[in-house]
């Protein structure tokens, strides 16, 4: 059941969100309970007990109306020296009547006095509070109704100043767990510490960052805050994510998961200074928490939208000049151990420190300025908006301050994954990404080479590559792409032949080639004649216009050939037009060049 914003769980559970929000109104910090006044005043008997020992009491309000209730605030002690019982209303009919109208009010208990109209408490007051379970007590005539509220005073000053010094405590626990290696997860760790919670810290991205489990069980999964929550449907959670997530303004968000309320799930947004939703703290609870439990989840919120807002925005000069330190480390003279050491405390801090596990290198290449026009809302514009706010619009999607712009794109150092839902938002922008695979922090420098020899191959094929999907060699780094625009170019005078003359050439410069340019090999591999296959070698040179003595021409034609099976030519595969016994080519050479084939049983002639 959705509660809707602006609701607070300081009350029961079963409250109305208005009968929740004037409960936080009137209550403050402390509370004295009902057996906590009667230990104060054993003079006091206590004629039934009502079994809400541990129902607070608002105030002690004295009150001889014959119906009170429209004066009266819930939990309230009424005190009455008899007078709606003297005459009539002391019948049967009057006293339930009155007993009900109280219940129904949810006074917290009767103080009779005994005089001056009563020696005893009348039997049909003490039959109407046992029938509708109100609590009765008993006040000698010696102790006056003023001496119960200064009591009562007396009791709810001491404890707010008890509450006051535990607030201070908390507080400064909190604040410990900021300046922590971990803020995230140590300050959860104090949060639950002091309240009966569970709290789970959810990105921008709906992924848990940070878990805290206390007093009441909560949600385990590693990836979603849909975990296992006792007595509630995980797909229930989804909904007060999304509106978390989905609306603006400071605001808490409460679902109820029970026909009778009792368990509650509640959240609150983490904004930007933009009011840009960072991420969400989500809480869970079975008891509705006190006004200083919800001080101290207040405090909590405001600790952790500090620190997304921090680590997301923060001062740019810093964060950019570590970037460079980390990524280029050749552009300067080489660091003393106490610099290294400064490097890996700012990397610590521009980092979320709520992801263990490995760092990567992120590259993104701008491939349709375009896109801009169909942005995601809160992603990073294109043109026009300067390049500050779309740097701060990386720092939050990758959840690192580390991001530097360059001349292709931007270059991010990040503990995020990059999933397919964040790469399939960053394309959306008309941006491709190079993801690399995870290093440690000495490892950035040459991570950093390697996603950047892999950039030609995203701008070719304008799709996005993952390093860790990449096979490490030329072909695998050249990508499909790139390498069928290198045949088409570096082959085309052969290419343009029939094809029946091509796939013969091809053939035999593969074969050459693969047999390291040894004539012998490659005539027992094609079935011909040595000097035939030196022939079709000075062939292929003479229209490529290369000299095929060249290393490097030999390396580049075979790696050119390693993409002619990706073209269309109508022809048979290059794979097939060489087999091992090389009959496909030398029948080829027979059928494409007449004067070349030998006599039936004959081995081929050099002409």
């Amino acid at each position: 059941m959705h509660r809707g914003p602006g609701v607070l769980p300081g009350g029961r559970p079963g409250w109305t969100g208005a009968a929740a929000v004037a409960a936080e109104d009137s209550e403050r910090f402390g509370f004295v309970t009902l057996p906590q006044f009667l230990r104060q005043l054993p003079e006091l008997g206590v004629l039934h007990d009502g079994g809400n020992g541990d129902e607070r009491l608002r105030w002690v309000e004295p009150s001889e109306l014959d119906d009170p209730t429209p004066y009266l605030l819930d939990g309230e002690f009424l005190l009455t020296a008899g007078l709606p019982f003297v005459g009539d209303g002391g019948s049967e009919e009057a006293v339930d009547a009155y007993v009900l109208r109280l219940v129904g009010a949810r006074v917290g208990a009767l103080g009779f006095g005994l005089e001056p109209y009563f020696e005893a408490v009348p039997d049909t007051v003490v039959r109407a509070c046992r029938r509708h379970n109100l609590t009765l007590v008993s006040i000698p005539g010696t102790i006056p109704f003023a001496a119960l509220g200064l009591e009562f005073s007396r009791l709810l000053e001491s404890d707010n100043a008890k509450t006051f010094r535990q607030l201070a405590d908390t507080n400064r626990q909190l604040m410990r767990a900021v300046l922590s290696a971990r803020p995230e997860h140590e300050l959860l760790a104090a949060l639950v510490q002091r309240v009966p919670v569970w709290a789970v810290l959810v990105g921008a991205d709906g992924r848990v960052r940070a878990r805290g489990s206390g007093g009441s069980p909560g949600p385990h999964s590693a990836h979603s805050v849909a975990g296992t929550v006792p007595g509630v449907d995980s797909a229930a959670l989804q909904p007060l994510l999304a509106r978390l997530l989905a609306g603006s303004g400071p605001r808490v968000e409460m679902d109820s998961f029970d026909a009778a309320g009792s368990s509650l799930v509640f959240g609150y947004p983490l904004r930007s200074t933009r009011d840009a939703n960072l991420g969400a703290l989500v809480l869970g609870t079975d008891a509705p928490l006190t006004p200083a439990q919800n001080n101290v989840v207040s405090t909590a919120v405001g600790l952790l939208e500090l620190l997304v807002r921090q680590r997301t925005s923060g001062s740019l000069a810093p964060s950019q000049l570590a970037t460079a330190l980390l990524l280029h480390p050749e552009s300067v003279a080489s660091g003393t151990a106490r610099q290294v050491n400064g490097l890996k405390d700012l990397l610590a801090q521009s980092l979320s420190s709520t992801r263990s596990g490995h760092l990567r290198v992120v590259q993104g290449i701008r491939v349709d300025a375009a896109a801009g026009s169909d942005r995601a809302a809160g992603g990073p514009r294109q043109t026009g908006e300067g390049p500050v706010r779309e740097l701060l619009e990386w720092r939050r999607l990758f959840d690192t301050k580390l991001v530097e712009h360059t001349d292709y794109g931007f270059a991010a150092i990040t503990r995020l994954k990059v999933d397919d839902a964040l790469l399939a938002e960053v394309e959306r922008l008309g941006w491709r990404l190079v993801i690399g695979s995870g290093t440690e922090f000495s490892g950035l420098a040459g991570a950093y080479q390697d996603a950047s020899s892999l950039r030609n191959r995203v701008l070719t094929s304008r799709r996005s590559v993952r390093a860790d999907d990449v096979t490490w060699s030329v072909t695998g780094l050249l990508g499909s792409e790139a390498g069928t625009m290198l045949a088409d170019r570096l082959l085309a005078p052969v290419l343009a032949l029939e094809p029946e003359r091509r796939d013969t050439l091809l053939g035999i410069l593969r074969a050459w080639l693969g047999e390291n340019g040894s004539w012998d090999a490659t005539a027992k591999a094609t079935a011909l004649h040595r000097n035939s296959v030196r022939r079709q070698i000075g062939v292929i040179g003479e229209l490529l216009g290369l000299d095929l003595n060249q290393a490097q021409a030999r390396a580049e034609l075979w790696i050119a050939l390693q993409y002619i099976a990706h073209q269309d030519q109508g022809g048979p595969e290059l794979p097939d037009a060489v087999s091992p016994g090389g009959a496909p080519v030398a029948a080829a050479v027979a059928a494409a060049s007449p004067d070349t084939g030998p006599p039936a049983g004959q081995m081929p002639q050099e002409r």
